[in-house]
């Protein structure tokens, strides 16, 4: 019996090509929007919590701490199918939320300096579906790409993968929204999908 050994180069190679592509959707949906971050949001955007302001491709994200709310930006289009794929980075380690609702808040993953998890929120507090452990990281960005179809959601942060299916999550959506506690940049931030 033969052993081969993967060369770091050939390991990195494969893990890049299991880290890329699609988690639930079959084929890339198409661009819904994909904001310069150079120019205010107008509609459908909505910024019902914080300050949202875009800077030559990076948007700057502040909490205002008399409204006691973490920042949140909404984008009001109804995705029965959708794909959000961003970068953000944040100099002090703190949550980073991705989520969909109906009239009231439906799923979201929730990206914290020690863990990612998937939730649905028919319950309250949210109902975790899933979970996985992450290594707290400050000041470097990081790509994550969610997606949701059907009654299930998905999340890919750094490269690695988080799955969970739940019946609520199937529930029609009206918005899809970021948010994040106290302070964070974001760029390359694109919506894919397919409206309800």
């Amino acid at each position: 019996m033969r052993t081969t050994l993967l060369t770091p180069l050939l390991l990195c190679l494969l893990l890049v090509g299991c880290a890329s592509g699609p988690l639930l959707v079959e084929a890339e949906p198409p661009v819904i929007v994909a904001p310069d971050l150079k120019s205010a949001f107008a509609e459908p955007w909505k910024i019902p919590h914080g300050e949202w302001k875009p800077d030559g491709g990076v948007l700057r994200m502040t909490e205002i701490p008399a409204r006691k709310h973490v920042p949140v930006l909404q984008h009001w289009v109804g995705l029965k199918t959708a794909v959000i794929e961003l970068e953000f980075r944040q100099d002090v380690p703190t949550t980073f939320y991705i989520g969909c609702d109906a009239e009231k808040h439906v799923g979201r993953v929730v990206i914290t300096p020690k863990e990612v998890t998937i939730a649905e929120d028919s319950v309250k507090p949210s109902h975790i579906l899933a979970r996985m452990p992450l290594e707290t990281v400050k000041g470097v960005w990081r790509h994550v790409r969610v997606e949701w179809t059907g009654d299930r959601m998905a999340v890919r942060l750094d490269g690695k993968e988080l799955q969970a299916r739940h019946p609520f999550l199937a529930t029609p959506k009206t918005r899809s929204w970021i948010a994040g506690a106290k302070s964070a940049e974001v760029r390359n931030f694109v919506i894919k999908g397919v409206p309800q």
